[in-house]
This record gives structure tokens, C-alpha cells and sequence, in this order.
């Protein structure tokens, strides 16, 4: 099954040096999920080939500008390609009035607003194939990311045995699921012996924006990639303090923490036109750290 992850925008507070402000898409199976929506987006998901019309679902952490202000324009371009399927948008309090403000017009489609709570880690939403949780952070106003996980696999069956038992194909979802198998003589095969485990389901974090909070990291515990907002570097701790963010070397004192296997940063202020220094800054805690790259696919799930 596919997951990998879109980046659409990197930088913080205002675009800058050819970057971008928050967005993001999650491609998990057969859908696609859009996480911020600053200024912009739209124009990236066109520049880098984003099937808008997929898109079904949209998760915003907070509601500072540069996570929201690509959404209405996003909402109306849907509306004047004559949209029919449901949008449903998952977001702290206050969204809805802001946008009816805004809106000029009946929408095409139905628009669902689902109010999450910043201080809970709740389950959002799921499917046949994925759940997606909100994860508490620390910031100015009340602010969450969010936890996309694979749901567990069934088990694979062992195509030695089933030749060997002669196990008909109608009995094969059943022994999957975790029943034993009971042959025409009465003998019990159990459901171990039968199958092989599935592969432990992937799961992708994304923090932005927090300040430095290890609450975090039961929570992303051994995650297969986490984003993490590093808005400074380490030197300006007090200001990334005052302003409710992270740096670099904090981003990936949680990635180590939390065991997770690669780390990606972003939200970048924009008093840096390299980023290399924030990078290597990372990498002296925790070496699987890379920079969000917009138009950048990366494979959740290898």
C-alpha cells in the first residue's frame, strides 16, 4: 500500500528564498490528505502535480495565517470546478466562522467542519486502512499535529501449507484473521503455523509548530518518519522560547527520544537563506535528519 509524503511548503510566518508556508499532503492507499493550507498551496499542488480532486480530507494544526490562509482560495477554486463530493476539514475552534466570512457564494459541494481538541490525543478519523490522531503540542494558540497510521495488516498466509492441507480458498480470510484450520480428519492446524506475521504497520508524525515538549514523544514512539518543526537554531533558544518554537538541535533531541527512524525539519524562519547550518546542527543529535524540500516525495513506507 502507498504512503509517502508531498511537501508542499516549508518556511514560517512569511514566504521567503523560494519557500513556501505550511502544507503538506499524506498519501495513504487509495487517498490523499492535506495537512495546513498556507498561502499558496494550491499553486504548489499544481506545480507539483497534486490531484486535488483526491483530496477529501484536510487537517489544520492551528489557525495562525500561515497554516490557513491558502483556504479559502482552495475552497473556491474546488466550487468553480464543480466539486460534488463531500470536503471534510478537521481543525481546533474557530475555523468555520472565518471562513463563512469569506465565502461569497454557495459551494458546489458539501463542506464538513469537524472540531478537534488541541489538549487530547483523539482518534480523527479512519478508514478501512488508515487512522489519523491529533498529537498536543505547545504553541502561542491551540495547536496539534497529527498521527498517520497504518492499520495493521492481516497475516499472510504460507502457500506451503496450504498445498500441503488442502485448504480451500473460502477458508483462507478466515485463517488470516487469526482462526486455526480444522482439516476433514479433525485435526487442528493452528492459525501460527498457517501464517507468517504481516509487516508492522508505518506511521508518520507531524509537529508544527511546538515548542520543545517531551510529552511528545511516547506518543511518536518509533515512528517510521516524524517532521518537526526547527523554526531556529539553537543559538536563538531564547527567542524560539519566547515565540513558542523549536530549534534544530531540540527537533532532534525528540526524534532520538522517541526512537523514530527519520527525521524530517521545516518551518524555517526566514532570517536563513541556507539551511545547511540548521541541518548539521540536527544531525549532531540525530544523523537520519534531512530538510523539508518542497516538491519532495518521501517514501513513508519503502
Amino acid at each position: 500500500m502507498a504512503f509517502e509524503l508531498t511537501i508542499l511548503g516549508s518556511n514560517s510566518a512569511v514566504p521567503a528564498y523560494g519557500r513556501h508556508l505550511s502544507a503538506q499532503v499524506v498519501t495513504l492507499g487509495s487517498e490523499s490528505f492535506l495537512i495546513d493550507c498556507g498561502e499558496g498551496t494550491q499553486m504548489q499542488m499544481m506545480k507539483y502535480q497534486i490531484k486535488m480532486h483526491k483530496i477529501n480530507r484536510i487537517f489544520i494544526s492551528h489557525l495562525h495565517g500561515d497554516h490557513i490562509f491558502g483556504l479559502i482560495g482552495l475552497l473556491m477554486t474546488y466550487g468553480l470546478n464543480g466539486r460534488e463530493k463531500p470536503l471534510h476539514i478537521y481543525s481546533p475552534k474557530g475555523l468555520q466562522p472565518i471562513l463563512n466570512i469569506q465565502l461569497q457564494r454557495p459551494l458546489t459541494y458539501p463542506l464538513h467542519f469537524h472540531t478537534t481538541d488541541p489538549e487530547k490525543f483523539a482518534l480523527l478519523f479512519e478508514n478501512e486502512t488508515a487512522e489519523v490522531y491529533s498529537i498536543p503540542l505547545v504553541h502561542g494558540v491551540p495547536c496539534h499535529g497529527f498521527l498517520f497510521a497504518e492499520k495493521q495488516a492481516a497475516a499472510n498466509m504460507r502457500k506451503d501449507k496450504i498445498k500441503e492441507y488442502k485448504i480451500p480458498y473460502q477458508q483462507i480470510p478466515a485463517i488470516k484473521a487469526g482462526a486455526d484450520y480444522v482439516t476433514e480428519t479433525g485435526l487442528v492446524i493452528p492459525h501460527s503455523e498457517l501464517t507468517l506475521p504481516a509487516a508492522a504497520p508505518c506511521k508518520f508524525a507531524y509537529c508544527s509548530d511546538t515548542m520543545y515538549s517531551e510529552a511528545i514523544v511516547p506518543l511518536i514512539e518509533g515512528v517510521d518518519l516524524l517532521y518537526h518543526e526547527a523554526t531556529f537554531m539553537h543559538d536563538l533558544l531564547h527567542q524560539a522560547q519566547s515565540r513558542m518554537h523549536s530549534t534544530a538541535y531540540q527537533a532532534a533531541s525528540i526524534a532520538k527520544q522517541a526512537n523514530v527512524k527519520r527525521l524530517i525539519i521545516g518551518h524555517f524562519s526566514s532570517r536563513y537563506q541556507d539551511l545547511t547550518p540548521l541541518k548539521k546542527e540536527a544531525q549532531t543529535v540525530f544523523k537520519a535528519t534531512s530538510l523539508a524540500i518542497e516538491g519532495e516525495k518521501i517514501k513513508v513506507k519503502n
